[in-house]
């Protein structure tokens, strides 16, 4: 008995270990939007100038030719939700990709692009030491179809673990 419950055991974890190395599936439908305007009133990002406080950076859509500029391809992905944001004049870097794809396949290749940008920017798009140090903690994480690029300088561990909750 004590072999066949080992055999059993081993058997369950070398499943799990093979089922994370194909990345996360969810059946969850996450809304995008609530998830960033959350992070933006608890981090302080504001869009509007006039209802802003001092401390707040100021965030803009990242749309057209400036998302293209930045994540290029990232327009031609089928996504059904797609929050691309970057301050509008700062020398923090802040900078939040959330995107859900019609695909896994799909995700993957939306991560591929959004990992290009992290790396570029890491070894010397972003110009300043600190800048690019910032850039290179930067995460990329996958969901099933839904993927996130989290480059923050203060709460980067925070967002990422946010966005994962999500699919817990």
């Amino acid at each position: 008995m004590k072999k066949f419950l080992t055999l059993a055991l081993s058997a369950l974890l070398t499943m799990g270990l093979l089922t994370a190395c194909g990345g996360k599936t969810t059946d969850k439908t996450v809304d995008l939007t609530a998830f960033y305007n959350t992070l933006a009133e608890e981090y302080g990002w504001a869009e509007d100038a006039a209802s802003s406080g001092e401390e707040d950076i100021m965030m803009m859509n990242l749309e057209g030719d400036m998302l293209e500029g930045s994540y290029p391809g990232l327009a031609d992905v089928a996504t059904k939700q797609l929050i691309a944001k970057a301050p509008m004049i700062s020398a923090v870097v802040n900078e939040i990709v959330l995107a859900e794809c019609g695909t896994e396949e799909d995700a993957a290749t939306a991560a591929s692009i959004l990992q290009d940008r992290v790396d570029a920017q890491a070894e010397g798009g972003a110009w300043y030491p600190e800048s690019m140090e910032t850039w290179s903690n930067a995460q990329v994480v996958q969901n099933g179809t839904y993927v996130a690029m989290i480059a923050t300088a203060d709460h980067q561990e925070e967002i990422a673990e946010q966005f994962n909750a999500l699919f817990a």
